[in-house]
């Protein structure tokens, strides 16, 4: 019987799950094993997967499962020493030469198992099969759009928490935007049709804010992107690889006169690829920007689990993506699996 085990997340404020109740009941009936590891952190309560038939085992015991266990998860795994020797679903982040990635990659060839990273989870065209994109570019514009508001306010940006549904977290960005009688003028899309892109445009659009939308047409003929400039916002929602190319820099931002803020949604730093090519690590919830320069203010938000702050919404999205593929982990040698396993291969021989 294939077996798979759902972890709990060891991320502070990951509360986020890729298998709700729902999904675990279509696993069950297609006679797949369903554990979850009990977790008082994750928006869905672990009864709800017992009233359809899951088992609850103890949070953090999925390295003591049997080999043919496959683990699931979303982020990254305890930053503990052990070598890997389970199939780990997981968004592992290793493969662009992120930091630590080698060290992951170590650990899954020391310990033999393997990495089916659910961002190469993929179609024959190589069209991702589940992702967290929309609600990542929904919260993602939220958060950028509050923290303009507090520069122009000369006031810290404000620290975030987890929202109960995105009709609060709306109802927040409207508030801050009536009460300061502000409102950014225009922002730019880049990525502008893909599903981090139309999260942003969604939420840009309830508030009232022009958008200017560049996606593949706009951007591939270009060499310089200094329209960029022209707009209070800049949304980039492209993921980084060797063909992106470089949206702003330093020297870029020399030219600035209206850009104030950048919303890095696709958050790609210490990737060599990262189009933003202004900063070196992750803002966080407390913290969610960073300034890269005075002369004029620019700040860039690079929060990389922003999906996070609406858990419940973006877990049911994206667990409903995955669960055709979740249906055929019984056939891991076709398919998107095999796909996953073959990338992985090919990683793997660089460490």
């Amino acid at each position: 019987m294939t077996h798979i085990l759902v972890r709990a997340e060891c991320r502070e404020n990951e509360k986020r799950v890729g298998i709700t109740p729902l999904e675990a009941a279509h696993l069950l009936k297609k006679g797949i094993k369903v554990s979850v590891e009990d977790s008082n952190s994750r928006i869905i309560p672990s009864s709800k997967y017992r009233d359809v038939g899951c088992e609850i085992i103890e949070e953090k015991s999925w390295p003591n499962a049997p080999l043919e266990t496959i683990i699931f998860g979303l982020k990254e795994l305890p930053d503990e020493p052990f070598p890997l020797k389970h199939r780990h679903i997981m968004f592992g982040h290793a493969f662009k030469d992120q930091p630590m990635a080698e060290t992951l990659l170590k650990r899954f060839k020391v310990g033999g198992g393997t990495l089916y990273d659910i961002e190469y989870l993929v179609s024959p065209a190589g069209k991702r099969v589940a992702a967290f994109g929309y609600w990542a570019g929904y919260a993602g514009a939220a958060v950028t759009i509050s923290c303009w508001v507090s520069q122009k306010l000369k006031k810290s940006s404000k620290v975030f928490a987890i929202y109960n549904d995105k009709d609060s977290l709306d109802e927040q960005i409207r508030n801050e935007l009536e009460s300061s009688r502000l409102l950014p003028k225009s922002a730019i899309v880049i990525g502008a049709l893909g599903r981090v892109g139309s999260g942003v445009i969604d939420l840009c659009e309830k508030m009232n804010i022009k958008t200017t939308k560049w996606d593949i047409k706009e951007t591939k003929e270009k060499e310089a992107f200094i329209d960029i400039l022209n707009h209070d916002l800049f949304f980039n929602c492209v993921v980084a690889n060797k063909e992106t190319p470089t949206f702003i820099s330093e020297e870029i931002i020399q030219q600035n006169q209206n850009l104030s803020i950048i919303g890095d949604i696709a958050c790609d730093p210490g990737s060599e690829h990262n189009p933003i090519a202004l900063y070196d690590s992750v803002t966080t919830w407390s913290e969610p920007v960073t300034r890269v320069s005075e002369k004029p203010i620019l700040d860039v938000m690079a929060i990389d689990n922003l999906p996070s702050l609406l858990p419940l919404e973006s877990s049911v999205d994206f667990a409903s993506q995955l669960l055709p593929s979740l249906l055929e982990l019984d056939k891991l040698n076709q398919g998107v699996w095999l796909r996953a396993h073959q990338t992985y291969l090919e990683n793997l021989k660089r460490v």
